[in-house]
C-alpha cells in the first residue's frame, strides 16, 4: 500500500486498524460495492484539456519522455511511461492532473495514451470477445503465477498486499501458485531484464492454455526510468504476448485487482468497477465467496 507506507509500521497499519474498529470488518467489498479508498487512489498523470497544443517546455517535464505530441500538434501523454513522479503536475497544474481511481488498465498498449487514440468499436469488441472466450473455462477458480523480470520491488509489495485481510483476493476465487503448470494468469513485473528473457518465456510456454498475461507496473509496460538500456528490453511486451497493460509505479492493489477482473471479464456490469464511484462498501468475511 504505497500511499500508506509512511514512517513506522504503526503509521502504516493504523488506517486499516481504525477502519476495522469503526466498522467491525476490515475487508473491502470492492468491486461488488464502491470503496472510497479505491476511488481516491492516485493514478497516472493525465491532461486537463485534450485539445491543448504541445510545446517543447512541456515535454522536458517528464524524465521518461511520456509527454509528446501528435502529428496535428496536440499534446499527448503516454500513461504507460508515467512513473508518478509528479513533476508535470507540480510544475504545470494548469495542464496536467492526476487521474483517480483504480481503473487504469487497458487491453491494448495504445489504450494507455491520453487523449485516447481513436480505435474502432469493432476492434475493441473483438479483443474483449477473444479474452472472454479464452477465460470462460476458468470460472471462479483462477491461479496466478508471478515472475519478476527486473523489478525494483515496489510492484511485488502491492501484489503481496492482495493476500492481506484488506483485499483478500481469495474471496474472488483468485489464488497464487508456485508452478506455471498450474497457472492461468501470468503476472509480470519489472523492466524486462535481458537475463530474465529466457526464464520468462519458459514460464509462459509452461502454462496450459488458455492463459493470460498481465504486465504489472510502468516498468513492465515500457521499461520505466531504466529504459532504453543495454540491460533491459524496454518492458515485457517483446518477450511474452501481453493481454492487459497496467501502468503505475507501482499500481495499487485495487488497480491490480481491476486488471485481473478486466482480463477475466468479471467487472460488474461489464464496465467500470464500483471503485470509480464514491462511498465505502464494507463486507463480512463470509460474503462474496
Amino acid at each position: 500500500m504505497r500511499g500508506d507506507r509512511r514512517g513506522d509500521k504503526g503509521e502504516a497499519v493504523s488506517p486499516w486498524v481504525l477502519r476495522g474498529l469503526r466498522n467491525g470488518v476490515v475487508t473491502t467489498r470492492w468491486p461488488a460495492r464502491p470503496d472510497q479508498y479505491a476511488s481516491e487512489w492516485r493514478g497516472p498523470a493525465s491532461i486537463r484539456d485534450p485539445g491543448r497544443r504541445a510545446g517543447d517546455d512541456l515535454a522536458l517535464l517528464c524524465p521518461t519522455q511520456a509527454i509528446g505530441s501528435r502529428p496535428d500538434g496536440t499534446l499527448q501523454l503516454d500513461q504507460g511511461r508515467c512513473i508518478l513522479c509528479g513533476q508535470c503536475v507540480a510544475r504545470r497544474p494548469d495542464v496536467f492532473e492526476w487521474s483517480a481511481g483504480p481503473a487504469v488498465a487497458a487491453l491494448t498498449r495504445a489504450g494507455l495514451v491520453v487523449p485516447e487514440i481513436p480505435d474502432t468499436d469493432a476492434n475493441l469488441a473483438a479483443i474483449r470477445d477473444g479474452l472472454r472466450a479464452r477465460t470462460a473455462a476458468l470460472r471462479r477458480s483462477v491461479h496466478l503465477r508471478h515472475v519478476d523480470a527486473g523489478s525494483d520491488g515496489a510492484e511485488e509489495q502491492e501484489i503481496q498486499a492482495l493476500l492481506n485481510p484488506v483485499y483478500d483476493v481469495h474471496r474472488l476465487g483468485i489464488f497464487f501458485t508456485a508452478s506455471p503448470r498450474h497457472a492461468d494468469v501470468l503476472l509480470v513485473t519489472g523492466a524486462g531484464a535481458r537475463g530474465m528473457t529466457a526464464p520468462l518465456r519458459r514460464t509462459y510456454d509452461g502454462m496450459p492454455d488458455p492463459k493470460i498475461v498481465v504486465a504489472v507496473g510502468t516498468d513492465a509496460v515500457s521499461g520505466g526510468l531504466v529504459s532504453p538500456s543495454y540491460a533491459t528490453t524496454g518492458g515485457v511486451g517483446g518477450t511474452v504476448p501481453v493481454d492487459v497493460w497496467l501502468p503505475g509505479s507501482p499500481p495499487s492493489p485495487f488497480s491490480i485487482l481491476h486488471a485481473l477482473l478486466l482480463a477475466l471479464g468479471r467487472l460488474p456490469g461489464g464496465g467500470q468497477p464500483g471503485g470509480r464511484e464514491s462511498g465505502g462498501g464494507r463486507r463480512d468475511r463470509g460474503e462474496d465467496r
